[in-house]
């Protein structure tokens, strides 16, 4: 069964459920959890201008951020008495879809759990979907989590509306 679990993540309400439910199998299977967040060039690129009157290091403020998300969900696990590492990956070599996958083969995962928007139409194809290319690509099962109906438009500011640049 599975004993090696990888659960990338990234703040939403979405990854928080995919982490719940890979917490929930790990207790029930005796497995450890291996958390993932990637900063990837999309990632920096978007902070530099959410960060343009910020005087230190974009990159490392990304990076403090994303240690808080990973410690933070390692100490949920940890609380539930899972076995629980982190890894953040901030080397730029790929998009998240093949960063993921690549240490999903490194570590020797037995399972990815992802939370999923389960986005579709205009929506999918302007943010596209990781969560798919994760499943296409992986070597191991893939367990994609949906989202909750209040995650669901969480993040509806980055679909364009049909017929309309996004003002934002």
């Amino acid at each position: 069964m599975y004993q090696r679990i990888l659960v990338p993540i990234d703040g939403s309400s979405t990854s928080s459920r995919g982490l719940v439910e890979a917490i929930h199998l790990a207790k029930l299977t005796g497995a450890r959890l291996r958390l993932v967040h990637v900063i990837d060039e999309l990632s920096f690129a978007l902070s530099m201008d959410a960060y343009a009157g910020y005087a230190g290091s974009w990159l490392e403020e990304l990076r403090r951020n994303a240690r808080n998300l990973l410690e933070d969900g390692r100490t949920r696990a940890v609380r539930e008495g899972i076995e629980t590492d982190t890894v953040l990956l901030d080397n730029f070599k790929g998009a998240v879809h093949d960063q993921v996958v690549a240490e999903a083969q490194a570590w020797k995962a037995d399972l990815i759990v992802i939370g999923t928007h389960g986005r579709r139409g205009l929506g999918r194809w302007v943010m596209g979907s990781s969560a798919e290319h994760i499943l296409r690509m992986s070597p191991v099962p893939v367990l994609l989590v949906r989202a909750p109906e209040s995650a669901k438009t969480e993040h509806e500011r980055f679909a364009l509306p049909a017929g309309e640049l996004a003002s934002q």
